[in-house]
Order: structure tokens, then C-alpha cells, then sequence
């Protein structure tokens, strides 16, 4: 029997059909469940994959579950799972680029204009009985400059809305050709620093890695404009919090919208709780229906393909740079 264990307490039910159709069970966990708790999984369900969506899948996890022939990640982003342990094992872990790419990039765009007109902060004071309307001066962002770090398929959806709302883009990516840009209507800056010093929207759009971790940190954040804003829909890692909170509350930056965090969910004592000019949401950005519905059949389709032999576009094998030469699980891909 194939058993797929959903690191999530749901699927879209489409998907969930489609594994059925294929004769695969699903397993499904509780949201965020620790260490332990999937351990135990993986050993009493016998999984030959794990759909991963919410925590962890660590080294300790896959060395747990001796049939584990392949990992699907519920969107783009692998930063939560050990690659090199998978690869250690010839188990290739598979994410979705793209899938929920225009979700991300709404979500991106409904930030940057409930920081810039202050909606968050006009709601509470409405709700607390007061009529802030003087004194108040809000902004426009036609016209202004924003910059993307990283240029992959969110931040090209980014880019397309943008520019209806008139600002001006540019983008820093190392790994992205010159084509890239040239298509997405962005200008390409070499260097990350030069683009925070001309960004009053800084986006960022690049996965979490050993290079990228704290990639804002206090030297960075200082480079920004006065005024400016920064918005992560990608990983929380990539941002030193403290200093992110201190130029918020220098008057650095004007605010901040932030949909991950280091550690996630946040402690509640987090002091970003603490300060209403940085918007808050749980990483929802690319948790929609028509995301759901992509991300989650095209997991459950490359897991199943990878069991049964069939082969699976390079692009979505995540560590195929990783992976030894032959490995068994790696066959056909």
C-alpha cells in the first residue's frame, strides 16, 4: 500500500481524490506537530512519502521512515526540510514553483498599501473610539521606487501589479539571466546594497539559505531610505528581527508587513505584537483556494509519480544537486 503522510491536518480535495484514484492513502497530522510526533508517524503508517506543509521534516524524521522514497513540499519553499539528509538517502524532496505565485504577490501588494495608508493602525483607532482624521497625512505610492530581492516567479507576479499602481521596479538577483528582467519590465541592480539605498519599497522574494539568513540585518535595514517600507512574504529567517523592530521604532522606516518569522508561530510575547506599525499575518500569503487547489495536486502528483517511476521535470527536484549519482529513489526523475 502507498502511504503518503501530510505533515497538515488537510488537503484540497481534489488532490485528496487523486491519490485515492492512484490507490494511495493519505495520513494527515496536526498543524505543526513536533519531532517526536512525526517520527512515530512515519514509522507506524510505513510512508513511502511525506507532503510536506506545516513544521519540520528533519534528518531525524527521515532516517525514521526506512520506505521513504520521496518528499513533496506544499509550495516553493524547501527551507524546512533537511535536503542533504534526504539526498543522503537518494530521496528526492520536489517542490511547486510558481503554484501560488499570484496569491503571493496579492498578498505582497495588499501589504505594501495597508502599511503605506496606515489601515491597520486607523482601524484600531476607530475601534478604540477616536477620529484620527487630523492630523493624519497618508501617501501615495505611484511614483515611488521599489525593489525586489529576487526575481523568481512571486516576485515577477509582484512586479506585473506593481506596475499598475505606477511604481518604478527594480530587482537584485545573482542567479537570474539577464532575460529575466528584460521580460518582467525590471531593472536589474548588481549590487543588493545599491538597490536598498534606492528602494522606498524593499520586497523581498528569495529563499532562505545559509548565505541569505539575516541578509537585513541593522547594517542593511540603515541603507534603506527614511521612510521606506519592507515587506517579507517569503521567510522569516531572512530578516534580523531586533534590528528590523529598532528601525520601525527609530522612525527608520515608516513600518513593515511581515507574513513569516524566525521562528514560527511566533512566542507570544514576541515584541512585534507590541508595535502597530509593523503589520502581522500567520504566513498565509500563498494559502488561498486556487493556490491550495495547484500546489496541493501537483505535491501529490510528483510524489506519486516518483513511486511509480515516472518522470519528473528537473526544476522541481529541489536538491538534485545534492543527490549521489545513481541513487535508487532518483531513478527516473
Amino acid at each position: 500500500m502507498t502511504t503518503i503522510l501530510v505533515t497538515g491536518p488537510r488537503l484540497d480535495a481534489a488532490a485528496v481524490t487523486l491519490a485515492e484514484e492512484r490507490g494511495a492513502t493519505l495520513t494527515f497530522m496536526p498543524p505543526y506537530a513536533d519531532e517526536a510526533s512525526l517520527i512515530a508517524a512515519v514509522r507506524e503508517t510505513g510512508a513511502c512519502a511525506i507532503l510536506s506543509r506545516m513544521g519540520r521534516v528533519s534528518a531525524a524524521v527521515i532516517a525514521a521512515a526506512p520506505a521513504l522514497r520521496v518528499i513533496a513540499k506544499h509550495g516553493a519553499g524547501v527551507d524546512n526540510i533537511d535536503l542533504a539528509a534526504a539526498a543522503d538517502r537518494g530521496i528526492p524532496v520536489l517542490s511547486v514553483p510558481g503554484g501560488n505565485a499570484v496569491s503571493v504577490a496579492e498578498h505582497t501588494m495588499a501589504s505594501v498599501l495597508a502599511v503605506t495608508k496606515q489601515l491597520a493602525v486607523l482601524d484600531a483607532g476607530m475601534r478604540a473610539g477616536r477620529w484620527d482624521k487630523p492630523g493624519f497625512l497618508g501617501r501615495e505610492i505611484a511614483g515611488l521606487r521599489m525593489g525586489l530581492v529576487g526575481i523568481g516567479a512571486i516576485a515577477r507576479a509582484t512586479a506585473r501589479m506593481a506596475q499598475g499602481f505606477g511604481l518604478h521596479l527594480a530587482a537584485h538577483d545573482p542567479h537570474a539571466p539577464d532575460a529575466v528582467f528584460t521580460e518582467a519590465g525590471v531593472e536589474r541592480i548588481a549590487d543588493l546594497d545599491t538597490l536598498l539605498a534606492r528602494s522606498d519599497i524593499l520586497s523581498l522574494h528569495c529563499p532562505l539559505t545559509a548565505e541569505t539568513r539575516n541578509l537585513l540585518d541593522a547594517p542593511r535595514l540603515a541603507l534603506l531610505p527614511q521612510g521606506a517600507v519592507v515587506v517579507n512574504t517569503a521567510r522569516g529567517g531572512l530578516i534580523d528581527e531586533p534590528a528590523l523592530l529598532a528601525a520601525v521604532r527609530a522612525g527608520h522606516l515608516s513600518g513593515a508587513a511581515l507574513d513569516s518569522f524566525a521562528a514560527e508561530p511566533p512566542s507570544a510575547d514576541h515584541p512585534f505584537f507590541g508595535e502597530p506599525r509593523i503589520l502581522l499575518s500567520p504566513h498565509v500569503a500563498g494559502v488561498t483556494a486556487e493556490a491550495g487547489a495547484r500546489v496541493a495536486r501537483a505535491a501529490v502528483q510528483g510524489a506519486l509519480d516518483i513511486i511509480e517511476g515516472r518522470p519528473v521535470p528537473p526544476e522541481r527536484i529541489a536538491n538534485r544537486h545534492l543527490l549521489r549519482e545513481g541513487a535508487p529513489a532518483a531513478e527516473g526523475v
